[in-house]
């Protein structure tokens, strides 16, 4: 038998050699194109903002259980440099899907895929439209309202003794569509199912920060007759809680559990499951499962908002008689028996 030359020999199994090496690094550049990778744009930024921290959580929670990557990027709280920044990580085209949350920014991300129409969106506090392209999830706030609205109520009423103002407060940052259109209706109905006689002290901000405001506007409303006052408004809730102790009355907290910010006067808390919703739809995205335009409604039935009913200083500081009022409450919403009546949600 004839034998290739000694030279031959010697090349043959080099050669073998580098294509072996190369198919494995071209193997191993495939699959790092394929990883998964997400951008997380915060309007504003997470620290102070409990929706936001469970966010961006959430998407790194799910991110981190199937290999994906995710990059966190603050917007601040000037909204109108949202969009430049937005179409700053879709000029990118690095991110094979674009994750926010907040009710503006649909709108925003619209506008940007108008211009990187192949950039996928997730939007979590956001609605979606007829033959969108962004996919939305959108939590009923004015469930969320009303279940603490009835607990404002429950409250009043238990200290009506000798007080014949029959008044609660809401006080927002700023008012927004949700706010006006969700929340404060919502709100507002809750106590009127326990009293139709309560009154509504409502006072605005202006900004999301300013908790020495947001203090003489608690202080105020306080001294004008209502026991305990719903804060929705940011950084500046700190405000509110102070005037809170000061005066002897209670603060209601809206998307996260507050009871420990400050036991006995944070008596109630309600909170939107941002991080749950967050995992389940990023699971679909990296699974391919996720339907590009998309529109997802949930509310207290579905488990994505709440009243905490379980918390220690929940059980500790309210009245044995406003707990057994608001559990049937909560339980005919949880189990669906108690629904609303058709609102103007998105």
């Amino acid at each position: 038998m004839n034998r290739p030359p000694k030279i031959i020999q010697f090349l043959i199994p080099a050669l073998i050699a580098v294509l072996l090496l190369t198919g494995c690094g071209g193997k191993k550049g495939e699959e790092e194109k394929k990883s998964f990778s997400i951008a997380v744009f915060v309007p504003g930024v997470l620290a102070g903002s409990p929706t936001y921290e469970m966010m961006d959580k959430g998407v790194r929670m799910e991110a981190a259980r199937k290999g994906a990557t995710v990059k966190t990027v603050e917007g601040g709280f000037n909204q109108a440099e949202w969009s430049e920044k937005v179409t700053a990580l879709a000029a990118e085209k690095t991110y094979d899907l674009i994750v926010s949350s907040n009710p503006s920014m649909p709108e925003i991300c619209r506008e940007v895929q108008k211009y990187y129409p192949d950039q996928d969106f997730l939007i979590l506090e956001g609605s979606g439209k007829t033959d969108d392209q962004i996919s939305t999830f959108f939590f009923n706030h004015r469930e969320l309202a009303f279940l603490l609205g009835n607990f404002a109520g429950l409250i009043t009423e238990n200290r009506m003794e000798g007080n014949e103002i029959r008044k609660v407060g809401l006080i927002a940052g700023q008012e927004y569509p949700d706010m006006n259109n969700l929340i404060k209706p919502g709100f507002e109905m809750g106590f009127k199912n326990i009293d139709s006689a309560i009154e509504l002290d409502f006072r605005v901000i202006g900004n999301w920060y300013d908790a020495s405001k947001a203090s003489d506007l608690a202080t105020d409303m306080y001294a004008k007759g209502a026991d305990i006052i719903l804060t929705i408004a940011g950084g500046a809730n700190q405000g509110v809680v102070s005037a809170a102790k000061n005066a002897g009355k209670f603060v209601l907290w809206y998307d996260s559990n507050g009871y420990a910010i400050e036991p006995g006067v944070v008596i109630g808390s309600g909170v939107i499951r941002e991080d749950k919703a967050a995992m389940e739809m990023i699971s679909r995205a990296i699974d391919g499962t996720l339907l590009r335009g998309s529109a997802i409604k949930a509310g207290v039935k579905e488990g994505y908002v709440d009243f905490i009913d379980d918390d220690a200083n929940y059980l500790k500081f309210v009245p044995v008689a406003v707990r057994e009022k608001m559990d049937r409450i909560i339980s005919d919403m949880r189990s669906g028996s108690l629904t609303l009546p058709a609102g103007t949600e998105r």
